[in-house]
């Protein structure tokens, strides 16, 4: 089915798993400890970019480029390389390791964050973040329980290993997990987006949607912002139909029709086809009155009689 799955990363920093649609996500930035998960502007959802952690490397370019002169770009190229690897070497490990996750330069990452302190819950679940880039999910386990040991209320530890049984398709893992993430952070959008997920997974569909609805009711963006939106696709093509089917109505049910209709396209795209359904559903209702749900069902060759003979 059509799942999104977050991962909890840093502040606002959160690194994509393409494979599993992840979004990971780890409290404090670099050089802050686990005493900062707590404060809520240190969640972050996947899709915002990383915080910049580049003023010190920028700089250190700009007093390159102050101190040397070139004649050509092609000479300039080497030394703005050499002053930036420089200037990396010369950040904290952690530091080191976030700017290269940006770069998705996941191995030198991991060499960094293992050069970071040893008792750190938030450098072992980045660790764990960056060997999920690499699809490891077995490094990326002992990672988050590590970071688990030293800290067993780390919501996003918790969240993270719970992608990880996801990604294992052993989804009553994934919900175990998710749902002792939300015990601490209950009022986390990707934890609800996760656990509906996972519901999904387990054909739960209606425990999947009141899942789903919580993390609307948390972030009416999380769903839609394309920043945010990522998407696996590891079930059959009927549960992603019914799943768009779904969003399209909560989406409908909120007002908001743009993107009602944009995930009715999805589920026509995925051979959703019961038109009186379609044409019965309350939350629609609003919806069938635009003339681009009219359009959107000619596009799709959709015979309106089928349903108005409902109405």
């Amino acid at each position: 089915m059509r799942t999104k799955t977050y991962l909890s990363a840093a502040t606002p920093r959160c690194w994509c798993v393409a494979l599993l649609a992840i979004c990971v996500c780890s409290p404090g930035v670099s050089g802050q400890g686990p005493s900062d998960e707590g404060n809520p502007s240190h969640n972050a959802f996947y899709g915002q970019s990383p915080k910049p952690l580049s003023s010190e490397f920028g700089l250190a370019q700009e007093a390159q480029s102050q101190t040397t002169q070139v004649s050509s770009p092609a000479e300039q190229a080497e030394p703005a390389k050499l002053t930036s690897e420089l200037a990396l070497a010369n950040l904290p490990p952690e530091t080191q390791g976030d700017l290269l996750m940006i770069h998705q330069r996941y191995l030198a990452a991991i060499a960094a964050y293992q050069r970071g302190p040893k008792d750190s819950p938030v450098v072992w679940n980045k660790l764990g973040i960056a060997y999920q880039h690499m699809y490891a999910l077995d490094f990326a386990k002992a990672q988050y329980e590590k970071a688990l040991f030293l800290n067993p209320k780390y919501s996003e530890a918790l969240n993270n290993l719970g992608t990880v049984y996801y990604g294992e398709k052993d989804y009553r893992k994934a919900e175990n997990f998710y749902k002792k993430a939300l015990k601490l952070k209950p009022n986390t959008a990707s934890f609800y987006s996760n656990l509906g997920t996972a519901y999904f997974a387990e054909h739960k569909y209606k425990q999947g949607m009141e899942s789903y609805q919580r993390a609307f009711a948390i972030d009416p963006n999380i769903f839609i912002n394309e920043s945010v939106e990522r998407i696996a696709e590891n079930g059959p093509v009927e549960e992603q139909a019914q799943l768009n089917y779904e969003l399209a109505k909560l989406y409908a049910s909120a007002g908001n029709m743009e993107a009602a209709l944009k995930y009715l396209r999805l589920a026509f795209m995925d051979g959703f086809d019961d038109v009186k359904k379609l044409m019965a559903a309350k939350e629609f209702a609003a919806l069938r009155e635009k003339p681009e749900f009219r359009l959107l069902l000619a596009e799709e060759h959709i015979d309106l009689k089928v349903g108005d003979q409902k109405n």
